[in-house]
C-alpha cells in the first residue's frame, strides 16, 4: 500500500543530469587561470611560507579544474558530440594531463598550456550548444 502512494506518479527523462544550461567550460578556465596567476606570484617570491600556501592554492584549483572538465566529458557531451568531434576524447585526455602538469608545476606555461586545451573544448561546447 506504502510503495503505491509514494510510488512517482510522473516518469520523466532528460539527455543530462539537470536541465541544460549548467553546463560551462567557463569554470574550469576560471580555476585554471587561478592556477596560471598562482605560478606567476610564485615566481616573485621566496618566502617559503607564501611558496606552500601557494602550491596548496594552486593544487586545489588545478584539480578544480580538472573536475569541471571531467564533467563536461562525462555529463555532458553525448554520443552525437563524440561523433561529430572525433577528436574530444583525446582532448580532454590532454586537458586533464595538462592540468596534471599544472598542478605539479611553478611554470605558468605549464598553466597556458592547460588554458589553451580548455580554450579548444570551450569552442566545441559552444558548437554544441548552438545544434
Amino acid at each position: 500500500m506504502l510503495s503505491r502512494l509514494f510510488a512517482p506518479k510522473v516518469t520523466v527523462s532528460a539527455h543530462c543530469d539537470l536541465p541544460c544550461g549548467v553546463y560551462d567550460p567557463a569554470q574550469a578556465r576560471i580555476e585554471a587561470e587561478s592556477v596560471k596567476a598562482v605560478q606567476e606570484k610564485m615566481a616573485g617570491n621566496d618566502d617559503p611560507h607564501f611558496q606552500t600556501r601557494a602550491t596548496v592554492i594552486k593544487e586545489q584549483r588545478a584539480e578544480l579544474a580538472k573536475h569541471h572538465v571531467s564533467v563536461l566529458w562525462s555529463d555532458y557531451f553525448k554520443p552525437p558530440h563524440f561523433e561529430k568531434y572525433p577528436e574530444l576524447h583525446q582532448l580532454v585526455n590532454d586537458t586533464l594531463k595538462a592540468l596534471s602538469a599544472a598542478k605539479a608545476s611553478k611554470d605558468p606555461a605549464t598553466g597556458q598550456k592547460a588554458l589553451d586545451y580548455i580554450a579548444q573544448i570551450d569552442k566545441i561546447f559552444w558548437e554544441t550548444k548552438k545544434a
